[in-house]
């Protein structure tokens, strides 16, 4: 059984730990330190205490920097013989609370590589942490150390700054891009999460349909044999659109599912070829999104990946058997109910069923300051020369895709020339961060290198998938709102066969 903690770095650090397996950076020059390792022990830096520096051989010989900012930011940074003088920070998953870095793995390629808890201590989905002590400085700051740091050790300052993450770590990079436009040069940010009271009463809202009853969470009104049965049901209709049947959805939302056509339970009682109305209108919850009055606060789910491993199990409906650690009946519950607890209404005694959102706005809207990065003015990283690559399964069951495409378009009305330094690639298939039918495995960073380092904006990007029940899959992505398309021969596991 996994720790909660483990799961949910898991799921959010899968496709990115994965990606950095493949291509290589173009610039194979590198640059030794300048002084010994041993030596950063001592370094003397303003609200800086450097606790530990020793030198690594795995999985390349290195420098393994730890250390903290003011009070409470703990952040490690390692820092490789052979540097390619380049510096590539990690976001982290669910709310982070332990050292985490999406992009470790980088240091096999010789970037400088730096990741930490955002200063505070947790297992990444409880958050009493954050009674009355938040705020949306650590990456900044770790950033701002980090690059003094290297520049002691290589006596040379980064020529390139990068920054990757999803999930919450998606959310971060967003924040340096809108925040701190001047830390990085690249950003790779994986499903967002980026709008986090809109995001939380989605939760809310899908939890109070889910578990009703506050008492009873062991009894979700949808069951596993209803997310079976609606899986089929959505690829029986829908899956052919794109002249494929491979239980991929190319384009959710040219799907219009018929409700009509869910069976309803004899008697109202529940079965595993039929569905109540309750569960009906569960369903129904799931896919609407919230609107508060005439304003959709956020978005509904795309259909397709209901009963995929690590979709609405463990997310929208908690598994039979909960992981170690896991005090929630789901992952939304848990994120849900935590972040109005204690990120929003600051009140552990809040309680999530008799929740109405009188007043949504004006409640959230201190949290929201802090916590959100909504900005759709890109202009200081666009004038920093900054490029980002976005990215977004479209079966996510943690983070609608669709908030995420709304937040884009809304930026490229504010500057039709978005597509210049920042593009979204939308992956069919996918769940959070990874996982699921469709293919979702490339290597971002590398697109991200040549985008800011040699002008190459990535236009077909080709994701791949390993093994699975068909075998490996490869499929060309194309920056939104341009979509694949099956040529209509061809084997439809090669990337070739589409255009």
């Amino acid at each position: 059984m996994k720790s909660i903690k483990t799961f949910i770095i898991f799921t959010s650090v899968l496709i990115l730990s994965q990606a950095f397996l493949f291509g290589k950076v173009a610039d194979n020059a590198t640059k030794a330190p300048c002084i010994p390792c041993e030596e950063l022990a001592y370094l003397v830096l303003p609200d800086i205490i450097i606790s530990h520096a020793s030198n690594e051989k795995e999985p390349v010989a290195h420098c393994k920097v730890i250390g903290r900012i003011g009070n409470e930011i703990n952040f490690e940074l390692l820092l490789p013989q052979k540097w390619n003088t380049r510096f590539a920070m990690g976001g982290g998953g669910g709310f982070v609370g332990s050292i985490q870095n999406m992009a470790k793995g980088t240091i096999k390629k010789g970037f400088a590589t730096a990741g930490t808890d955002t200063g505070h201590q947790g297992n990444g989905i409880k958050a009493d942490w954050a009674l009355n002590n938040i705020g949306h400085l650590a990456i900044h700051r770790t950033a701002v150390v980090s690059k003094v740091i290297i520049s002691q050790f290589y006596c040379s300052k980064p020529e390139y700054s990068y920054f990757l993450g999803c999930s919450r770590g998606g959310g971060q990079a967003m924040m340096e891009a809108q925040r701190y436009p001047d830390d990085f040069d690249g950003i790779v940010t994986g499903a967002p999460a980026f709008n986090w009271s809109a995001l939380g009463a989605e939760f809310i809202q899908n939890s109070q349909a889910i578990y009703p009853n506050p008492n009873r969470l062991d009894e979700p009104v949808i069951t596993q044999a209803n997310l079976k049965l609606l899986q089929s049901m959505i690829l029986d209709q829908c899956d052919g659109l794109d002249g494929i049947e491979d239980q991929i959805l190319n384009d959710p939302m040219e799907c219009d599912f018929n409700f009509d056509l869910l069976q309803t339970c004899e008697g109202d009682t529940e079965g595993d070829d039929c569905f109540t109305l309750a569960q009906i209108e569960a369903i129904k919850t799931v896919y609407a999104g919230v609107t508060i009055g005439n304003k959709e606060i956020y978005p509904g789910f795309p259909p397709g990946g209901e009963n995929e491993q690590g979709g609405w199990n463990p997310w929208i409906v908690g598994p039979k058997e909960r992981a170690e650690g896991m005090d929630f009946p789901s992952l939304q519950f848990g994120f849900g109910t935590e972040m109005f607890k204690y990120l929003i209404f600051q009140n552990p005694d809040w309680d999530y069923s008799s929740y109405d959102y009188h007043d949504f706005e004006k409640q959230t809207e201190y949290a929201s300051a802090y916590l959100d990065a909504t900005s759709i003015d890109y202009s200081a990283f666009k004038a920093h020369g900054g490029k980002m690559i976005m990215y977004h399964g479209w079966n996510d069951p943690a983070l609608s895709a669709l908030a995420t495409i709304e937040h884009y378009e809304a930026a490229k009305k504010e500057d039709s020339e978005l597509g210049n330094y920042i593009r979204l690639f939308l992956l069919p298939g996918v769940l959070h961060c990874g996982g699921g039918p469709g293919p979702s495995q490339a290597d971002w960073l590398e697109l991200a290198v040549n985008w800011v380092e040699h002008g190459e904006a990535p236009e077909r990007v080709i994701v791949s998938k390993s093994g699975g029940k068909g075998g490996s899959i490869s499929r060309p992505v194309f920056p939104y709102p341009k979509k694949a398309i099956y040529k209509g021969k061809g084997n439809p596991n090669k990337e070739t066969s589409f255009n």
